[in-house]
C-alpha cells in the first residue's frame, strides 16, 4: 500500500479508503490510486485486513463435506453458498473422503485461517479436538451427522424412519426377501438406515438373512458387484433396499446387466439426477439436501450474530417418492 501511495502521489490513508471502498475520496484521486494499484499488480490481503477491523471478521466460513462431487454434498454446498452470498460471505469448501485425520487437519487449518464459522459433515467419532475453538467463540454447525464429545448444533435427516418407510413400501408389495446394500457401518447415517431396515423386517415378522445383507460399499462398482453376487444365491432376493445414492446406481447397473430391472423391486435412499427418466423410474427415499444446507447456514449465521440459546438438533424429514421400481410385486416372472 505504501508503494501504491508513493506512485499515485497520495497519502496511505487515501489508498486505504479506496481499497476498502470507504468513499470520501475525490474521483480523480481514486482513479490515480486504482491505476497505480493495477500498475503494481497490488491485491489487498483480506485476511490481514480483517485482523485490523473492529469485529475481526474475515467474511468467510469453512464447509467440510464427505465428497463435494457427490450429488447430496453438491446440493448442500450450493444451498449454503446461496445463503452466504446474500451476506457477502465466501464459502471455503473441502472433501473429507471419510478420513478422520483429514477432518481434523482441514478443520484446524480453516480455524487458523480465521474463518468466521464452520459447517462440518463429521467423519470420526470424536469432535472434541474443536473444544478449545468452541470455548473461544468459534461457531460450528454439524450437518448430516451429529457431533460426538462436543456440544454443538446439528442439522440431520430422519435416516432411520426414512429407511423404515422405504422397506415398508417393499413389504406392502408382498416382498419378504429384501436385500440391504449399505455404506460403511462406521458412518452414523449408514447404521441408522440399517436399523430402519431391521425395524421394518421385525414389524412384518420377516427373518433376518445375513446372506442378503451387504455393508461397507463405497462405490458404484462395489455395489454393482455385490448386487450381482446376490443373484448367485440359491434363494436370491425379490427386492433390494439400497442405503445410499451411489449404491443405488450400482444396483441399477447390475439389475440391468442381469435383465432383472422389471422383476426385482428396488428402493434407494437418496434421490439422484435422472432417476425419474430410467426404465423403470427409480423409487427413492428422498432427503432434502437443499433444505438441510439452508437450515445449517441460517443456524450458523444466527449463532455468529449472537444467538446464545442451547445447542439444538434440527431433523429434516424424508419423503418417499414413488416412481415404479419399488412397486414391482413379489413373484413377477
Amino acid at each position: 500500500m505504501k508503494d501504491v501511495a508513493a506512485l499515485a502521489g497520495v497519502s496511505l490513508k487515501t489508498v486505504s479508503r479506496v481499497v476498502n471502498g470507504e468513499g470520501a475520496v475525490a474521483a480523480e484521486l481514486a482513479d490515480r490510486v486504482r491505476r497505480a494499484a493495477d500498475q503494481l499488480d497490488f491485491k489487498p490481503n483480506r485476511a490481514a485486513s480483517a485482523l485490523r477491523r473492529r469485529d475481526g471478521k474475515t467474511r468467510t466460513i469453512g464447509l467440510l463435506l464427505e465428497d463435494v462431487s457427490n450429488p447430496f454434498s453438491a446440493t448442500v454446498l450450493r444451498a449454503i453458498e446461496d445463503v452466504a452470498r446474500k451476506r457477502g460471505v465466501l464459502v471455503l469448501a473441502g472433501s473429507l473422503d471419510e478420513e478422520v485425520e483429514t477432518e481434523r487437519a482441514l478443520a484446524l487449518t480453516l480455524v487458523e485461517r480465521r474463518v468466521d464459522g464452520l459447517i462440518i459433515v463429521p467423519t470420526g467419532s470424536d469432535q472434541s479436538y474443536l473444544l478449545i475453538e468452541r470455548r473461544s467463540g468459534m461457531q460450528i454447525v454439524f450437518v448430516d451427522r451429529a457431533p460426538r464429545l462436543l456440544d454443538a448444533d446439528s442439522v440431520l435427516s430422519d435416516n432411520r424412519d426414512g429407511a423404515r418407510s422405504g422397506c415398508e413400501h417393499l413389504s406392502q408389495s408382498g416382498h419378504r426377501r429384501i436385500a440391504f446394500l449399505g455404506d460403511l457401518r462406521s458412518i452414523a447415517t449408514a447404521e441408522d438406515r440399517f436399523q430402519g431396515y431391521l425395524d421394518s423386517l421385525r414389524s412384518h415378522n420377516i427373518a433376518v438373512d445375513e446372506r442378503i445383507i451387504v455393508h461397507d460399499l463405497r462405490s458404484i462398482d462395489a455395489a454393482q458387484l455385490a448386487t450381482r453376487a446376490l443373484f448367485d444365491l440359491d434363494a436370491p432376493p425379490t427386492a433390494i433396499f439400497a442405503g445410499q445414492n451411489l449404491v443405488t446406481m450400482g444396483a441399477i447397473r447390475a439389475l440391468r446387466q442381469l435383465d432383472l430391472q422389471r422383476r426385482v423391486a428396488l428402493v434407494g435412499f437418496d434421490d439422484f439426477l435422472l432417476a425419474d427418466l430410467l426404465e423403470p423410474a427409480v423409487t427413492v427415499v428422498a432427503q432434502d439436501p437443499r433444505r438441510i444446507g439452508q437450515v445449517a447456514a441460517e443456524l450458523l449465521f444466527d449463532r455468529m450474530d449472537g444467538d446464545s440459546a442451547p445447542s439444538r438438533s434440527v431433523v429434516v424429514p424424508t419423503t418417499l417418492v414413488v416412481r415404479g421400481s419399488g412397486e414391482i410385486p413379489a413373484g413377477v416372472h
